[in-house]
């Protein structure tokens, strides 16, 4: 499964309000700023997430952008699909059902490209926002990331566009 740039742009950010929220609304210059990332295609990440009611905006002085809902309701999935499309390697689960069953020679390794994406699926679909704001490093609890927190680094599951 690859993750694209903006992808992981938009889990960046939802960390930040994640961080924020109950706390009033934040700029997408701070967003930006707190995560590292470049503001103008932060501002049509921000859009996507507001016109799939993720977060809201607030005009004005006191503007910016927040959660519509507590971090421990969204799913890391929910963002990843909306951004990156289906969790599957190069499927989605029904297209690989149906492999399963139609492609007799084959159906052993869809099988498990099916496996690896129910997997993943469970994982993100499993784990919140709430959860990597509030999971640390050598905390002692499961991290579920590759252990580098770096702002500048990237992991290696990040990827060049939509993958279906």
């Amino acid at each position: 499964m690859k993750i694209s740039q903006k992808g992981l742009y938009a889990l960046q950010a939802m960390m930040t309000l994640g961080r924020k929220y109950g706390k009033g609304t934040v700029k997408i210059r701070d967003i930006a700023s707190d995560s590292d990332l470049p503001e103008k295609f932060l501002e049509l990440i921000l859009l996507e997430l507001k016109n799939a009611r993720i977060v809201e905006s607030v005009r004005g002085a006191k503007g910016g952008y927040r959660l519509r809902r507590p971090p421990s309701e969204i799913a890391l999935s929910e963002i990843i699909r909306l951004l990156d499309g289906p969790l599957a390697p190069f499927a989605d689960a029904e297209h690989l059902r149906s492999l399963i069953l139609t492609d007799a020679d084959h159906r052993a390794l869809y099988q498990v490209f099916l496996d690896v994406r129910d997997a993943a699926a469970k994982i993100l679909e499993s784990t919140t926002i709430a959860d990597i704001i509030t999971t640390r490093p050598g905390s002692g609890k499961r991290s579920r990331g590759n252990g580098n927190q770096g702002k500048s680094s990237r992991p290696a599951m990040v990827g060049g566009g939509r993958k279906s």
